[in-house]
């Protein structure tokens, strides 16, 4: 019988490539990793890792191996969720992530939601930027995240989470009133706000820009959209912003919508979109 938890660090080293990236996601020392490998290893009979030096790749029945435990893996999901779904009452921790503007937009009321219809859950919320949702969804210190990406910077599919469409928006160009141009190609000169490297956001900004034929100069960095809009209005930059972030612009900013879209999806893993509190959490939210 091959064991579960020991089947979980073989996916997450197929996805993370190291044996110390997968003791990190996991709190383990890399030894631990590497003994709970090889007792995965006499499990199936096989060799499922080549170690070159201090390099693992995965072996051919390792690869195999991968493919049938994320399934297996969805399947304890829906077995989970199936029996979550003959208990009376919703109750205990409900973990959710989700990026700041969302915080205040889409969050705050799905939250009131779910507190009058279920009081016997414990809503906890993490705000995270999305690049980081995955992980935490995967390394189930989250039951529910929001996820988003742009026309600029598609989303790669994930094999291990489940996601349902939430938002479609338009992304904007944000500029000083009194500064002209009405596209980023016109301000290629201009002082950017962007956001931390790292994040979607950043990296759509600098995809935005380089398809306009330029690189931005970065003079602010911050990932909070009303800071960034506050450093437009009292004329610091120029950036861009979503939809979601520009109900109440500060005087000063012009606003000017662009071809760029974001989409936000709900996202957990795959095979618990059944389960009776992530099934609440996109009723509430959607």
């Amino acid at each position: 019988m091959l064991d579960v938890r020991r089947l979980r660090l073989l996916c997450d080293l197929a996805r993370l490539g190291t044996i110390a990236a997968v003791a990190q996601a996991h709190t383990y020392t890399p030894s631990a990793v590497s003994q709970q490998l090889s007792a995965l290893e006499k499990e199936a009979g096989t060799a499922l890792l080549e170690r070159t030096g201090r390099r693992v790749t995965l072996t051919g029945a390792g690869r195999v191996l991968v493919r049938h435990a994320e399934t297996v893996l969805a399947a304890l999901e829906e077995t989970t969720a199936a029996l979550a779904a003959v208990t009376t009452g919703l109750t205990g921790p409900l973990r959710i992530g989700v990026f700041p503007t969302a915080v205040r937009t889409l969050l705050t009321p799905a939250l009131v939601t779910l507190g009058r219809e279920h009081p016997g859950l414990e809503l906890m919320v993490t705000e995270l930027d999305p690049v980081a949702v995955p992980a935490a969804l995967r390394e189930r210190r989250l039951d529910v995240g929001l996820l988003h990406d742009y026309d600029t910077v598609p989303a790669r599919p994930d094999p291990t989470l489940d996601t349902v469409a939430l938002l479609d928006e338009t992304v904007y160009l944000a500029v000083p009133a009194t500064v002209p141009g009405a596209t980023p190609g016109e301000l290629r000169d201009a002082d950017w706000i962007l956001a931390s490297p790292g994040t979607l956001c950043h990296t759509a900004t600098v995809q935005v820009c380089r398809a306009a034929g330029f690189a931005p100069r970065a003079r602010h960095h911050a990932d909070d959209f009303s800071t960034v809009l506050a450093l437009v209005a009292a004329g610091q930059g120029v950036s861009l912003v979503p939809e979601l972030a520009t109900g109440n612009p500060p005087p000063g900013v012009r606003l000017i919508a662009l071809p760029t879209r974001r989409r936000t999806r709900i996202a957990y893993r795959r095979g618990a979109g059944t389960h009776p509190t992530v099934a609440a959490f996109v009723a509430a939210i959607s």
